[in-house]
């Protein structure tokens, strides 16, 4: 079977999934990526004359070259199956098929809905409209959560044609020494991801810089991407930058928990990395994490409406509690996240 996918900015969580896919399919199938050349992590594991590139950043006088470019390489290529990553991917590329016939296989992950961000109810009713018209050029749409499919059937996305498939991470984990290595007599908390508004971690420095959590050492690792943000850190606060995906694996192992102020989340990719390294995560009741992040058992949910409440949560840490919810998360991890399970499931959509 001769695979593309496309994306648009592929880096994050986004670019970790794609890799996690085209790896489990490149030994078995013909496999091509396809990215925007800004923005997007650039190295998967199959060869590298099996990448492709579009000139593109996210701007309406790009759309148009975007999808142009999009469209010359599948035409090259001539794939049995396209796998779409992300809003803006799907945009430019199922769009082609309402001028030419389309002769393959169209697969379309949003990754998170843009319908059920943080934005005002008309510009959701329109981006679940313009879902809804390029579903009629999709085969299968898979959804990363049940939340999110559950969603997207209440704005009339066709039921007929969507699926769940949760995210998974391998599990191997890649150990090495680090420059910075976390205090021992404290509670190392660890925050991975971009600095926007969808993160949270606005709301996460702002506790720490009105709080203070002596038993706390806060690590934040990521930063802006689309451009430079000016984050002020609080004096108990650690920035790390942005750290290699090769290299997350040895923040997990050393941190105690994971926290995901998120103001939405379609999954939320991190807290199954850190349950897959035996780590306690606490995250927002937004979005799917409360699916991922069971209460009291694998780490703590709070309402991101109320700081206190996490304020609390932050008070009440205890090491020996949160070793033994990391645990549970594994399991969780092994039960549900893995990506021999995810894997699977997407290649049992393509046939």
């Amino acid at each position: 079977m001769k695979i593309l996918h496309i994306s648009e900015y592929a880096n994050g969580g986004i670019s970790t999934y794609i890799n996690s896919v085209v790896a489990h399919q490149h030994p078995e199938h013909d496999v091509y990526v396809l990215i925007s050349d800004y923005n997007s992590q650039k190295k998967y594991d199959i060869p590298d004359e099996k990448i492709f590139t579009y000139p593109y950043k996210r701007h309406p006088k790009h759309f148009l070259s975007a999808i142009l470019h999009i469209f010359r390489k599948i035409k090259e290529i001539k794939p049995d199956v396209v796998h779409i990553h992300s809003t803006y991917a799907g945009l430019f590329t199922r769009l082609i098929y309402f001028l030419v016939k389309k002769d393959v296989k169209i697969i379309y992950c949003p990754h998170g809905w843009s319908f059920l961000m943080d934005v005002s109810e008309k510009k959701r009713k329109i981006y679940a409209w313009v879902e809804r018209v390029l579903s009629r050029k999709t085969d299968v749409i898979i959804n990363i959560s049940q939340y999110e499919y559950n969603q997207s059937l209440e704005y009339k996305i066709p039921a007929d044609k969507s699926v769940v498939v949760y995210n998974g991470v391998p599990g191997e984990a890649q150990i090495q020494e680090l420059d910075a290595i976390p205090s021992k007599d404290k509670i190392n908390m660890l925050f991975v991801g971009r600095f926007d508004k969808q993160k949270g971690l606005d709301i996460l420095l702002d506790v720490f810089s009105r709080n203070t959590f002596p038993n706390i050492q806060l690590y934040i690792i990521g930063g802006g991407v689309l451009g430079d943000v000016n984050v002020k850190f609080p004096d108990n606060v650690v920035h790390l930058g942005w750290i290699d995906n090769k290299f997350l694996d040895s923040y997990y192992a050393k941190c105690d928990v994971l926290i995901m102020p998120s103001r939405w989340e379609g999954f939320g990719l991190v807290a199954v990395e850190a349950m897959k390294n035996k780590k306690a995560v606490i995250a927002s009741n937004r979005g799917a994490l409360p699916e991922i992040v069971l209460h009291g058992k694998t780490g703590y949910i709070f309402d991101i409406s109320k700081p206190e409440q996490l304020i609390e949560i932050l008070r009440t840490l205890d090491k020996s509690k949160l070793t033994e919810m990391g645990l549970n998360g594994y399991e969780a991890y092994k039960e549900k996240f893995s990506a021999e399970r995810m894997n699977k499931e997407l290649l049992e959509c393509y046939v």
